[in-house]
């Protein structure tokens, strides 16, 4: 974690990363920094502060002295497209100030926010922060970083000068601007004048595109990131004992991992085939899934096992689970070091309430891992569009649904739902299904399933949004490969681009979701956001 401290004048100062518990104190030292912006209701919020945070936390970076924030820098990567230097606004290039557009595979760090507590300017804090970000740009060998300036001084001129115009004087000594002046020393170039890119007084809506060249980028040329994926066309049947069920889930992933897979997905419900064992066959329903329940050490203990022998990924498909009092569907997912995140079904099916009393949880997360951001939404939850919304806007780009259908018209809801997630996200979706039946086990008799991974529809992807998919009901692994940079190529430059033409001006999105209690540091979980107003917000300065 990055950590200094330097000396000034007025004592010891130390620049660290910024974390949830500084927040509010940052709210309060922007307002005290941009006081005129303060009345236009455009400094920032809480929420936007915390998805800075979890979105691209390296980015985030503070100064303190004393015990409390003085100074502060919010940055994001951008992707700039075919036109470096095109023309754009400040709630266009931040969504909002949101930073849901952050771009990892972007080659441009944006500068979204300078600002020092008035009474210890003059102490290089910013030239400190500055520094800051020049060397997070050179860390991850980005090109250049890029920023709309605040022209602090320009109202007092706009009567008889161009902004072009106050700029070239202000470049050429017979002009003074504070904010301009501070970042040419910084080393800061001048590339154009941005028009009505946020609401300013001061600059009278201008601001100066400003930009730094990294002089040790190194290019990166045809880089491959891609994710192999195995999907699980899981049949059920009777067995015996645990150890019958537990071959049968090494069988799968030990096959994935020959093939060489990353990531190994279950159906929803795959568990529940422990239910016919001799000792729990026909049990009823709602004693049947308290028994089920109570094997989930030993389920996830296999899980574990197998990721550490296999070096895969494992996400779990579901199991009931008893969490913090509640019985919950929830899926694991099992990293190669062991680790076990969870994720819970949110929204449940009249089925599932009435026949085993499992309740809807309340956690969303996004699993950063060490081959792609992934999030989990289980089979009915795939069919309301915000909650797949809401893992895009974090920042997912694979999208893993088990779902367990028992006939056609249930998988159906499914697959289309699920390919429209695809679309709308431009995201890649992987899905497994249950095949079999289990005429033991109450409410798990009949199953139709066909594993699928689903594309957004664009030239980088199959035509009609297919992947790859597989027989439907016929017990198989469906293995493909999935190529991330190609779903950043489509966001910024696809022949359609919903991520970015999203009308943030007619529609704001928000929720709140608790954290789940054996959630690990591996997980991202949401922290319920404040309603305030979105404001704009204020720029480099």
């Amino acid at each position: 974690m990055m950590r200094r401290q330097f000396e000034t004048p007025k004592g010891l100062a130390t620049l660290r990363l910024i974390e949830s518990s500084d927040l509010g104190a940052l709210i309060q030292l922007n307002k005290q920094c941009f006081p005129d912006l303060a009345e236009q209701n455009v400094v920032w919020n809480r929420a936007q502060l915390a998805n800075h945070l979890r979105l691209f936390p390296e980015g985030q970076v503070l100064v303190e002295m004393n015990g409390r924030p003085v100074g502060a820098i919010a940055s994001l990567i951008v992707h700039m497209g075919t036109d470096p230097y095109r023309a754009h606004t400040y709630a266009g290039i931040t969504d909002g100030g949101y930073f849901h557009n952050h771009d990892p595979q972007g080659d441009t760090l944006y500068g979204a926010d300078v600002y020092v507590h008035p009474d210890y300017r003059g102490l290089h804090l910013g030239h400190e922060l500055y520094q800051a970000r020049r060397d997070l740009c050179v860390r991850l060998n980005l090109r250049r970083i890029l920023a709309g300036g605040r022209v602090h001084g320009y109202a007092r001129h706009a009567s008889t000068l161009t902004p072009e115009e106050y700029v070239e004087a202000v470049e050429a000594g017979t002009l003074t601007d504070e904010v301009l002046g501070f970042q040419l020393r910084e080393g800061f170039v001048v590339r154009g004048v941005l028009r009505n890119y946020i609401r300013d007084p001061q600059s009278r809506n201008v601001a100066t595109l400003i930009e730094w060249i990294n002089g040790q980028y190194q290019p990166i040329q045809d880089r491959q990131l891609k994710v192999r994926v195995a999907a699980v066309q899981y049949q059920v049947r009777r067995i015996r004992e645990f150890d019958e069920f537990a071959e049968q889930v090494e069988y799968f992933v030990e096959t994935a991992f020959h093939y060489r897979a990353d990531f190994v997905l279950f159906p929803e419900f795959n568990t529940v085939q422990l239910l016919s064992q001799e000792s729990l066959r026909n049990l009823p329903a709602l004693e049947g899934i308290a028994k089920l329940a109570d094997l989930t050490d030993d389920v996830l203990g296999l899980y574990q096992r197998l990721a550490k022998t296999y070096g895969v990924h494992i996400v779990g498909g579901s199991h009931p689970m008893r969490i913090d009092g509640r019985l919950l569907n929830a899926c694991p997912l099992v990293l190669p070091d062991g680790q076990v995140q969870l994720q819970p079904k949110l929204h449940i099916t009249p089925a599932e309430r009435r026949y085993w009393g499992i309740e809807g949880g309340h956690a969303l997360s996004v699993f950063s891992t060490a081959k792609a951001k992934v999030g989990i939404l289980i089979c009915y939850d795939s069919e309301f569009p915000e909650a797949a919304r809401y893992l895009a806007d974090q920042g997912i780009e694979i999208l893993f649904v088990p779902y367990n259908t028992d006939d056609r018209q249930g998988y159906s809801r499914v697959r289309y739902c699920c390919q429209a997630r695809a679309i709308e996200n431009q995201i890649y979706v992987v899905t497994a299904g249950i095949v079999g039946n289990l005429p033991s086990v109450p409410a798990m008799d009949i199953h139709y399933g066909r594993a699928a991974v689903y594309s957004p529809a664009d030239f980088e992807f199959a035509r009609d949004g297919i992947q790859a998919e597989a027989d439907s009901n016929v017990e198989m692994l469906l293995v493909t490969d999935l190529d991330v940079n190609d779903l950043y190529r489509c966001r910024t430059a696809g022949s359609v681009r919903p991520r970015l033409d999203r009308r943030t001006d007619l529609f704001e999105f928000r929720a709140k979701f608790e954290r789940l209690p054996e959630l690990s540091e591996h997980a991202e979980p949401f922290d319920p956001v404040d309603d305030a107003e979105v404001p704009a917000r204020v720029f480099e300065s």
